[in-house]
């Protein structure tokens, strides 16, 4: 299920500067975005619960709710009454600039368990979800430029179920081989208990990038009336930003571990998704 608001912009203005925007906001729902399996995307969790597939519905491991990009290029004024020399080196500069500004993919918060499959699955995947706590600061689940602790581990808690849960000949919530060998945790905390924190309910880090370039032509017309030489220098990233990918899974999604105890690198961001700054010189001839 996709809906989008999707707008373009372009304006050629005089003296050579053109722009062009566009802008998408949309949202992208689905249950499975992966073509094969849950897991065919870098943020996508394996073994989906098959069992009722509206408890998967989110959004898609590819949505990017707000998609900014703008390009421009100018050629600069020339002067036709400078001395030769002069006018080759005022003459013939252009100057370009891209912009591109977007959310980031959604990503999931998980629980680790050790023993594996504690939701008895079949699968043996050694994961859950924990519950999403909606008290005072946890509107939003995120730090913001924070890559040490991007997530708000305060916002989540382990599963907890009523007392009836750990009683009786077959309790629900047990520590025995069906589970995987899973601990209870301390009551009423139950490891084998589904969380209410959804799939991809995290969004993940933003990107900003500006690329810039310069070029000079220098035109030969001796040699023909389209023979150019034109040097080009191109900045990459020149804002020299880092921006993070998302953290890894299950390693730094993992908001308590096997033991119940909060992991130490939930939220923790360790690569970009760009470079740093690149500086590029090149020759082109254009004939």
């Amino acid at each position: 299920s996709y809906d989008a608001l999707q707008i373009g912009v372009m304006k050629k203005m005089s003296h050579g500067l053109q722009v062009q925007g566009s802008y998408t906001w949309g949202k992208s729902i689905d249950n499975n975005s992966g073509v094969i399996a849950g897991d065919t995307f870098g943020n996508g969790i394996g073994s989906e619960h098959y069992f009722d597939m509206g408890l998967n519905r989110g959004l898609s491991d590819y949505n990017m709710g707000r998609v900014l990009v703008i390009n421009a290029s100018w050629q600069l004024p020339t002067s036709k009454s400078a001395p030769p020399f002069v006018g080759w080196a005022v003459n013939g500069w252009e100057v370009g600039g891209i912009l591109k500004l977007n959310d980031g993919p959604p990503f999931t918060p998980t629980f680790g368990t050790a023993g594996g499959d504690p939701l008895l699955l079949g699968n043996g995947d050694s994961w859950a979800f924990p519950n999403r706590l909606t008290g005072p600061g946890c509107q939003s689940l995120i730090h913001p430029g924070n890559p040490k602790g991007y997530i708000k581990t305060e916002c989540f808690e382990i599963p907890t179920a009523p007392a009836s849960f750990f009683t009786g000949p077959a309790p629900l919530c047990s520590s025995d081989s069906r589970f995987g060998g899973d601990a209870i945790g301390t009551p009423p905390q139950c490891f084998n208990l589904r969380g209410n924190a959804g799939r991809n309910i995290i969004p993940g880090p933003g990107l900003v990038n500006l690329d810039f370039s310069v070029f000079k032509n220098n035109p030969i017309r001796r040699i023909s009336e389209s023979f150019n030489v034109q040097f080009r220098a191109e900045i990459f990233n020149i804002l020299n930003r880092a921006n993070f990918s998302l953290p890894v899974n299950p390693d730094d999604t993992d908001i308590f571990d096997e033991a119940g105890e909060r992991n130490d690198s939930a939220g923790l961001l360790k690569s970009t998704t760009t470079r740093a700054r690149i500086v590029q010189f090149a020759l082109k001839v254009i004939w």
